[in-house]
């Protein structure tokens, strides 16, 4: 997909100046050229060649060309540890994350020191204090609770200040200049949110995760979605719940969720997990998807695709989330000056069984 293709350009254009020892000055391939080579649309080199222009490697000059601004610099040297920080690890789509950024620094031959919050905060503040007593060369972290209030500001300002460089995944704190790699997760609200109105769907709820940046995003998409074709109920049509009672949600809840599926022809989920979680509960209460409800997830995890009625969902980078996110670390240790920014995907809409035309 064209999203994602433009990021491979980018890597092989790094490889190719630092193999061919390519200095300032030199002219570099033209559009044309770089869409000859790839074989990829215009559209995709103009994205890649951004790219390079943001991270101060290239420089184009209408009329002249393409130039090289600076040479890439050499990987992280040997024998450094980077420290990463993830909510969960064992399941969903995490260890396919994980899995992406132990690639990026095995290549580099970095140790990767790994430590999981269960997206606990105090969790966090333990993990960061062990990181920065081992001397860590930078960190990469999904921060916990990111929706929230966080007491770990100061642990943060004192890594600024040490010079120790930051890339969030997933999501970052509201308050953070660190850079993130992450998912557009306002597009995946809406073109889940999109797709059920375009296939009929009037009475759209959903269900978002409340402590979490991703639930706020995913569920300010859902609304856009909904306030463009004026749904003046959408706000009322939503329940929240926290990461802690996930597991526990739809026991907790029995009467509310029925309330909400009663009222609803098609319900929007946080995520593939909740989704997942849902069919079940439908399942239990004969209610059938989706010739009763339809339902959508987000994040395309496995279970997507395997469960009992496979989910229409929006995609996640998953390993290429990774990749990217160990990459923009190891450009910010060979450059800790070199200003970065947020780099985001685009999400797909990826239709399955669990949607289905509502006919009125």
């Amino acid at each position: 997909m064209d999203d994602f293709k433009y990021l491979n350009i980018v890597e092989w254009a790094k490889e190719y100046i630092k193999t061919n020892h390519l200095h300032e000055g030199a002219k570099f391939y033209s559009e044309k050229e770089l869409c000859d080579i790839h074989n990829v649309s215009r559209q995709t080199v103009r994205q890649a060649l951004m790219t390079l222009e943001n991270d101060n490697i290239i420089v184009r000059r209408r009329g002249s060309g393409t130039f090289i601004k600076s040479s890439v610099k050499p990987a992280a040297s040997s024998n450094i540890t980077v420290g990463v920080i993830s909510t969960y690890f064992s399941d969903y789509i995490f260890p396919s994350i994980v899995t992406g950024i132990e690639k990026v620094l095995k290549e580099n031959d970095v140790v990767m020191q790994l430590s999981i919050t269960h997206n606990q905060v105090a969790d966090e503040t333990r993990a960061l204090k062990t990181m920065l007593s081992q001397d860590v060369s930078g960190l990469i972290i999904e921060p916990s609770k990111s929706a929230l209030p966080n007491p770990n500001m100061a642990l943060y300002e004192k890594i600024k200040q040490m010079n120790i460089p930051v890339v969030f995944f997933n999501a970052k704190y509201p308050w953070s200049d660190f850079p993130c790699v992450a998912m557009d997760d306002v597009a995946a609200g809406r073109i889940v949110t999109e797709h059920l109105w375009s296939i009929g769907h009037r009475r759209i709820s959903g269900i978002f995760a409340l402590d979490d940046i991703q639930g706020h995003k995913r569920y300010s998409g859902y609304m856009e979605a909904l306030l463009k074709h004026n749904s003046a109920s959408a706000e009322q049509n939503v329940l929240w719940y926290s990461t802690a009672e996930r597991k526990s949600f739809f026991t907790l809840s029995e009467e509310r969720i029925l309330q909400l599926l009663n009222s609803s022809t098609a319900v929007v989920c946080y995520n593939d997990n909740i989704a997942v979680s849902l069919l079940s509960f439908c399942k239990k209460h004969g209610i059938k998807v989706p010739e009763d409800i339809s339902i959508v997830g987000i994040d395309n995890a496995k279970l997507a695709k395997i469960c009992e009625v496979p989910l229409t969902t929006a995609s996640h980078p998953h390993q290429l989330l990774g990749e990217k996110t160990a990459q923009k670390l190891m450009e910010a240790i060979a450059d800790p000056g070199a200003y970065q920014k947020d780099e985001i995907f685009t999400p797909e809409l990826i239709v399955r069984k669990s949607t289905q035309q509502h006919k009125r």
